[in-house]
């Protein structure tokens, strides 16, 4: 009986520690949750950074919006997108409402030869914000070998979605380097957290996306540079083929209001709280369960595709 005594303690021991740090554990991710979702940064992006802010992808959806809100915050815009029209109106849109200098750069970045372009536009420019946003998506979810037009999707997602984000990098950096300042902001998806079947090259190109921005933070953060990769589940845009806002798929403005305000608190987020509360719940499902769900959804998604095709 006496010698089950130590042993007994010990185990209280284990136990009270266990219970402790379990209790801090949950105390210090609601603390970080409050912080992050709660309070946010919202002085972390501004012309403090410098006179201007870069956003690819800028005449719809995340892009436009966050064009937007950094001009609220009264930062000058360089918008650059395909279409000339399109920038030309969402130009006069942000000037007329945020009085702030804005630019315009019409290129596709579904090629390769459009850099020395973009180079001489943005010469002489104290950029403080990039928003790497420009991006290309399935029409609908398929198996890889039976994508139509294979080829070229492959060539065009890679071009867009990959090579864009190292290029409008390795362009802007070596100024934000120079001052010792900047903010990086790389629009991956929630696909490129986890692996989505039938959405293959998409989640694959946004993984890399995810990792490489993780990495050049950790790379430049001591020289003063913030790069955050952010991963949002759906919200509705024209990418995403939703047009209705609903409490779990926002609209690109609530999206963007609600992200714009983790630069500084957080170099990965999803974004919005309920993506991230829905990014816990998928992190701990069984691997068969999530690819289960997501293959069956995607399954779903192309059926209602294809028949809407056959219909018209």
């Amino acid at each position: 009986m006496e010698s089950a005594l130590p042993v007994a303690g010990f185990l209280y021991w284990v136990g009270a520690g266990t219970v402790a740090y379990v209790a801090l554990r949950i105390s210090y991710s609601l603390f970080t949750a409050f912080r992050v979702w709660g309070v946010g940064n919202e002085a972390g992006v501004g012309p403090g950074l410098g006179e201007w802010a870069v956003v690819t992808g800028s005449t719809d959806g995340i892009g436009k919006s966050y064009a937007e809100e950094l001009a609220k915050r009264g930062m000058k815009v360089v918008l650059i997108s395909r279409s000339q029209d399109k920038l030309d109106q969402v130009s006069s849109e942000i000037k007329e409402k945020f009085k702030v200098e804005t630019r315009t750069i019409a290129v596709d970045f579904a090629s390769e030869d459009i850099y020395n372009k973009i180079e001489t536009g943005l010469a002489g420019l104290e950029i403080g914000v990039l928003v790497n946003n420009v991006g290309m998506a399935y029409e609908y979810p398929e198996h890889f070998l039976d994508i139509p037009d294979l080829d070229n999707v492959i060539k065009k997602m890679i071009n867009i979605n990959i090579l864009s984000v190292c290029k409008m990098t390795q362009l802007v950096l070596p100024g934000m380097i120079e001052r010792s300042k900047g903010a990086i902001l790389n629009i991956s998806s929630a696909s490129g957290s986890h692996p989505v079947p039938m959405m293959t090259i998409y989640s694959a190109t946004k993984t890399f996306v995810d990792f490489f921005s993780r990495c050049l933070h950790e790379e430049y953060r001591s020289k003063g540079i913030f790069v955050q990769s952010v991963l949002p589940y759906f919200v509705a845009t024209k990418l995403a083929k939703i047009r209705k806002p609903t409490l779990d798929t926002p609209s690109s403005e609530t999206f963007v209001k609600s992200a714009i305000k983790t630069v500084g608190l957080q170099s990965r987020t999803n974004g919005y709280l309920i993506h991230a509360l829905m990014g816990s719940v998928i992190s701990v499902l069984p691997s068969w369960i999530y690819f289960k769900l997501a293959i069956d959804m995607n399954k779903s998604t192309r059926a209602r595709y294809l028949k809407k095709i056959k219909k018209n």
